[in-house]
Order: C-alpha cells, then sequence, then structure tokens
C-alpha cells in the first residue's frame, strides 16, 4: 500500500535496486536515480539523460547521474559528446 509520500510500492518498472529499498523510498527521491539502474521513465523530467553521440566507454548510469557540463568535460576518445574536446 503507497502512502502520501509514494512509499510502499516501486515507481520502477525494471531496477537494479533491492526491491525492499524501492518499497521505502519516497516516489521523488525514487525518479531522481537514472534511468538506467531503476527505470521510473523520469529521465527526461529531472534532465538525466546521457548526451553522449556515439559509443562511450562510462556506464549508462554514471552517464546519467552526471550533469551535461561535467559530462561534456570527458575526453571524446572515452564519451564522445560531439565537443571535440
Amino acid at each position: 500500500m503507497q502512502n502520501e509520500k509514494g512509499q510502499g510500492v516501486s515507481h520502477a518498472t525494471d531496477s537494479q535496486l533491492p526491491g525492499k529499498v524501492q518499497e521505502k523510498v519516497p516516489a521523488g527521491i525514487e525518479k531522481q536515480v537514472p534511468d538506467a539502474l531503476h527505470d521510473t521513465g523520469s529521465n527526461a523530467e529531472t534532465g538525466k539523460v546521457s548526451h553522449a553521440i556515439g559509443e562511450s566507454k562510462v556506464p549508462q548510469a554514471i552517464q546519467e547521474g552526471l550533469p551535461e557540463k561535467v559530462e561534456r568535460m570527458v575526453p571524446e576518445a572515452i564519451h564522445p559528446t560531439g565537443d571535440g574536446k
């Protein structure tokens, strides 16, 4: 049963988080976890998206969790964003 904070159920369609953790975390915080780890379909809303335009050596969850400014600072050979660094 879900309470007013969204606790008690998971809002993910796929997750690497333990079920009990999913149930105890408030829905607002649950949606802040990158979808690569805990897919709530909220990446577009939260800005947690990868800006890579090619194959990246950075794990998807880290790509989604990094702020865009930091993500674009990673060398192109490791994480291609088209910024030419």
